[in-house]
């Protein structure tokens, strides 16, 4: 009898996928006397070397990229590999990438290889108000995304700037919710902080509160100028009785305010003068006499008239 090996794309294809779990720590649990702070600020882990080996044995497409899983919560992110020093059974991840996974120090992840697609676009949310004071946001984020591999939708990823660790969150990528950024030429723009308060914009012209009506009361020891009557007397016998002065009460009708010229301009001298109009009733009289009237003189006569005894 004979027997035939049926050829199946699809058994190879899940044969060159690398797939195992691994004990996680953080890179400040990784033993040598060099110190590995560059693993914090990217997005790659340190595999054991057993990785490198089976991987070099597979059909694995360049960049190697990897989708780690915590089965336990349900979360999952991707990431690419910086070295291969680990000891065996055991990856180091950077502390936010932790974070994202709700892992803690020794917890199981999954890891797999994957293919993703280059990113063409990108939203970031810084996750405090700090950023703001960052003078350029966009050269910084360039700069530090030189360290990672891949970008999650989701994901809140730690850039340093200035000895200072900034979070954002990411918001969205296109044109899939996992994207490779290695040599791409990609668009970012970035949300509002959380937490950011826009400031509030006034007017440019406030519009002036209306005057009030002030008590006249306010205003009697003000000085209002000349009143007549008010000043006192001198005695030709040198007596003083009867000589004080008694002004008049201060009426509301005896205080002027002045009127503000609301046409002022910086720059312009405006000379007011306190011309009164004419009275109209005497105008019309003025008119009146000036008008010619025929047969309106008085005549004269020579001969006087006498008084009648």
């Amino acid at each position: 009898m004979f027997s035939f090996h049926v050829f199946d794309p699809m058994t190879r294809g899940f044969q060159n996928r690398f797939s195992t779990q691994y004990r996680c720590y953080s890179v400040s649990m990784l033993a040598g006397p060099n110190d590995r702070s560059d693993v914090e600020k990217g997005g790659k882990i340190i595999m054991p070397p057993s990785a490198l080996d089976q991987l070099s044995r597979l059909n694995i497409t360049y960049p190697m990229l990897f989708k780690l899983t915590n089965k336990n919560s349900d979360r999952q992110t991707h990431c690419g590999v910086l070295e291969f020093v680990a000891d065996e059974g055991i990856c180091y991840l950077p502390h936010w990438m932790m974070q994202n996974l709700l892992l803690e120090e020794g917890g199981l992840v999954q890891v797999e290889s994957v293919n993703l697609m280059v990113a063409t676009y990108s939203k970031f949310q810084p996750q405090s108000p700090d950023f703001l004071d960052i003078t350029n946001p966009k050269a910084v984020l360039e700069n530090a995304l030189r360290n990672f591999a891949c970008l999650t939708t989701g994901d809140v990823i730690a850039i340093n700037y200035n000895e200072k660790i900034y979070e954002l969150r990411v918001m969205e990528t296109k044109p899939d919710k996992a994207v490779s950024i290695i040599e791409c030429d990609m668009n970012v723009d970035f949300d509002a902080p959380l937490g950011y308060k826009e400031p509030e914009r006034r007017p440019q012209h406030q519009e002036e509160p209306d005057e009030e009506e002030a008590d006249v009361s306010s205003y009697a020891d003000m000085d209002t100028g000349f009143r007549a009557f008010t000043g006192s007397g001198n005695r030709l016998d040198g007596k003083t009785k009867g000589i004080e002065p008694s002004p008049a009460p201060l009426g509301p009708s005896d205080i002027k305010r002045g009127i503000p010229n609301y046409e002022f301009k910086v720059g312009r001298i405006t000379f007011i003068r306190n011309s009164k109009p004419q009275p109209k009733k005497f105008v019309e009289d003025d008119d009146a006499l000036n008008r010619f009237i025929a047969f309106s003189g008085q005549g004269q006569s020579l001969r006087k008239k006498g008084r009648k005894p």
